[in-house]
């Protein structure tokens, strides 16, 4: 029992909460621990797996300590217009964080197709962490500024041929500034397929717009936001990135191998680097497995953001109920 138990540990130190928890029934009692193992572990692999509709959940708040849940609601996208706290609407720099430890475990533990996931996922939503100092929220549908509408806005006007915006993103973003106040169901089809889209739509006015309309007006420093957003475009169109969108090979789908990452990750960097600004930080070496990317992301930013410690302090709380 107790070798048994001393790979449960082993495997909750390398965060592999889903095994922990699958195997756990059958070298733990019936009980309270053991429901508390459980409880943990589906926690925990909500989290690695960046399962962000189920951060909040209470279901088995007394198994969780509380500051663990806080910090996860702080990642956790809202289910309604209305839900309170807002979470990830409120910032995006704890979700940032949490990417960086994910991305982090997942090169440690050679999962390539998933770390390329949160990566792909950062991407798509960096330019909501490069407007939250201009709007004082990460995007929130329910609190978007009056001057995105001004006059002689071409924001979400569909079939605006002068808009620079594609036509899913002028559909996206003609959906954003009424979906706060449809039901849940449509908040949450808005959320599962079109705000990324708006994301891309708002860095596209203010870093590659040519015939810039009055959305972005009410922006103070619209050079600075230019060019943090620039550089979340360019990272989105990165070699790094694009690795998610690898063709497949034969009859399978290709994973990189991790030279084949570290390749795209240096060319990636030397093309953020040459655009300057924000982008410049990509050159950093701050010890994280991609050099960098959290540098780059806390220029992008405009505010530090660091990998989180949330995943290493689940898998030590495991650690001790299991001990």
């Amino acid at each position: 029992m107790d070798s048994a138990r001393d790979v449960l540990i082993a495997l909750a130190r390398r965060y592999a909460f889903g095994d922990v928890g699958a195997l756990a029934r059958a070298v733990l009692p019936d009980g309270e621990p053991a429901r508390r193992v459980a409880a943990v572990c589906e926690f925990g692999h909500r989290l690695l797996t960046l399962d962000a509709e189920d951060f909040a959940s209470d279901a088995d708040a007394r198994s969780i300590p509380a500051d663990l849940r806080r910090r996860a609601r702080a990642c956790h996208m809202p289910q309604t217009p209305r839900q309170r706290p807002r979470g990830a609407m409120d910032s995006m720099r704890p979700v940032f964080a949490l990417l960086l430890e994910v991305i982090a475990i997942r090169w440690r533990r050679r999962e390539l197709s998933p770390m390329i996931a949160a990566v792909h996922i950062a991407s798509e939503y960096l330019p909501l962490l490069a407007f939250e100092p201009v709007l004082g929220h990460a995007g929130d549908p329910a609190r978007w500024p009056a001057g995105l509408r001004a006059a002689g806005s071409r924001f979400g006007v569909i079939g605006d041929r002068e808009c620079a915006h594609t036509k899913v993103e002028q559909s996206a973003v003609e959906r954003t500034l009424r979906v706060a106040h449809e039901p849940q169901s449509g908040w949450l089809a808005y959320l599962d397929r079109q705000h990324s889209h708006v994301a891309h739509a708002l860095a596209t006015c203010v870093a590659r717009c040519r015939r810039p309309c009055t959305a972005m007006d009410w922006v103070s420093d619209r050079d600075d936001l230019a060019d943090r957003c620039a550089a979340a475009l360019a990272f989105a169109d990165s070699p790094l990135v694009r690795l998610r969108h690898a063709a497949p090979v034969g009859h399978g789908f290709g994973v990189p191998s991790p030279e084949e990452v570290m390749e795209a990750w240096s060319r990636s960097r030397e093309s953020l680097a040459r655009r300057g600004g924000a982008g410049k930080a990509a050159e950093e070496e701050d010890g994280f497995p991609l050099p960098g990317l959290p540098s780059l992301f806390s220029a992008i930013a405009a505010a530090p953001v660091e990998p989180s410690t949330l995943l290493a302090d689940v898998a030590a709380h495991l650690v001790d109920l299991l001990s």
